[in-house]
């Protein structure tokens, strides 16, 4: 009698670590500094991520696991996004956040709203590929670090991808899709 197992995991690494030539691999490749630097929050959605994936630590290569400070800004917003290829866990570290995912379509059709209001040291968890945010809700800056379950995890922003693709959606699609008038989906085409 045979048996067969599954694993819900990622297979068992092949190697210690991959950097481009393991036996010139120097110890800069395991190391980043930096991240006790406020990212610059003067942007249109007043926040500011600090990725730390295997682009900028070769280290991480293969390790299935990357890192980002979150900086935001008073009532600064990380807008609604996705991350196709990691599920993500937060802790503020200063300030609060109003953070929220959304489910994927249930049986009904619906999409279900998860959000809380979390203070320093509370931490939430969004699972992978689901659209979510934070948005700090106090009026001093905050501070917030995502653990994130890849070295690549990759991020979708939903207004940015849809509003601002390259070259843009039909406005006819835009228009039924999000039923809004054309004239509305070109505005909100020119701000992307």
């Amino acid at each position: 009698m045979s048996s067969y197992m599954a694993y819900a995991t990622d297979p068992t690494q092949l190697q210690d670590f991959c950097v481009a030539n393991p036996m010139d691999a120097k110890p800069e490749d395991f190391f980043k500094d930096g991240l006790d630097k406020p990212g610059n929050t003067s942007n249109r959605v007043q926040s500011a991520v600090t990725l730390v994936s295997a682009l900028q630590l070769p280290g991480l290569n293969t390790l299935g696991i990357s890192l980002a400070r979150i900086d935001y800004a008073p009532y600064g917003l990380n807008p609604p996004h996705t991350h196709p290829r990691a599920s993500e866990i937060l802790t503020v570290i200063e300030g609060s956040l109003y953070v929220g995912f959304v489910t994927s379509n249930l049986a009904n059709g619906d999409n279900k709203l998860f959000a809380k209001v979390l203070n320093k040291g509370d931490v939430f968890v969004f699972p992978q590929g689901l659209i979510h945010f934070q948005f700090n809700i106090g009026k001093y800056p905050a501070i917030a670090i995502a653990g994130l379950s890849s070295q690549n995890p990759g991020t979708v922003t939903i207004a940015n991808a849809v509003f601002g693709a390259d070259p843009p959606i039909n406005v006819a699609v835009l228009s039924k899709a999000f039923q809004l008038d054309e004239h509305i989906v070109k505005m909100l085409q020119s701000k992307f």
